[in-house]
């Protein structure tokens, strides 16, 4: 199969993983197809995969479901295949490695889904935000009602889902839904540099942060202070830790 036939393209940079949705003809929109790769994807990397960089080919990251998949559904399979999309996501957020997102272009509705499941997103001016859904007469599927919600506010989502609005790059930076804006073309290679930087971090706390902090977030004040204590302990306790502590006394740089 060649690299054009293929929707979801991998590459090995070291310690990281490139993972790159491919229908550029299509704006990277999301098939079922696709949606079974990312979850495979995901769910399986080598052991020695310490961060993923997700990108989009062409001039766009992702323009959200592809609709001609979903004209003639019954509700049974529609909900299927929202559970099924939950799934992926879950396995991009809780896979248990950072997963840096370069984004450009069109990041609309499963795009942003996706998106707002990685844990560093990286945008540039030409990239844009918008959750059309309920101008086209349906609802979110893949997640936006957390995911989303919880980044910009559930009255933001509601104003953006009721009037389908359009977030430039700078609005979507103020709201938090990249973490860096950089110069046009340059996401992919800040996102690589981020990668690289946090594979270079200890395993124990790159699991914890990604793996405990969003859970945390659901639970209340009291249990996550718990949860908060056990996951120092865990890392505080690790070889990695000691060597660290070790380095910081000694003036030393470390390689974990």
């Amino acid at each position: 199969m060649s690299e054009t036939e293929k929707v979801l393209l991998i590459e090995r940079q070291g310690p990281i993983a490139i993972v790159t949705l491919n229908r550029p003809d299509k704006r990277n929109a999301l098939n079922e197809k696709l949606w079974g790769e990312l979850k495979a994807t995901f769910e399986n990397f080598e052991p020695d995969v310490r961060c993923v960089v997700l990108a989009g080919a062409g001039k766009h990251f992702c323009a959200g479901l592809d609709l001609s998949e979903h004209r003639h559904r019954e509700a049974f399979e529609s909900i299927f295949m929202s559970r099924f999309a939950h799934a992926t996501l879950d396995a991009i957020q809780y896979g248990g490695r950072p997963v840096v997102t370069a984004m450009q272009g069109a990041v609309i509705g499963g795009g942003l889904e996706v998106a707002t499941a990685t844990h560093v997103r990286v945008a540039d001016p030409t990239t844009f935000y918008q959750l059309p859904e309920g101008r086209r007469g349906f609802y979110v599927g893949g997640g936006a009602s957390v995911r989303v919600a919880k980044i910009i506010g559930s009255g933001r989502m509601v104003e953006m889902m009721l009037t389908g609005r359009m977030l430039d790059a700078a609005a979507g930076e103020r709201l938090g839904l990249s973490h860096y804006l950089v110069e046009p073309g340059k996401t992919l290679e800040k996102a690589i540099e981020l990668a690289n930087a946090i594979a270079k971090n200890a395993r124990i706390p790159n699991y914890l942060i990604v793996q405990a902090i969003p859970r945390i977030e659901d639970m209340s004040a009291s249990d996550g202070l718990w949860t908060e204590s056990v996951a120092q302990a865990v890392s505080m306790t690790s070889e990695d830790a000691r060597a660290g502590i070790d380095a910081f006394f000694g003036k030393r740089k470390i390689e974990f």
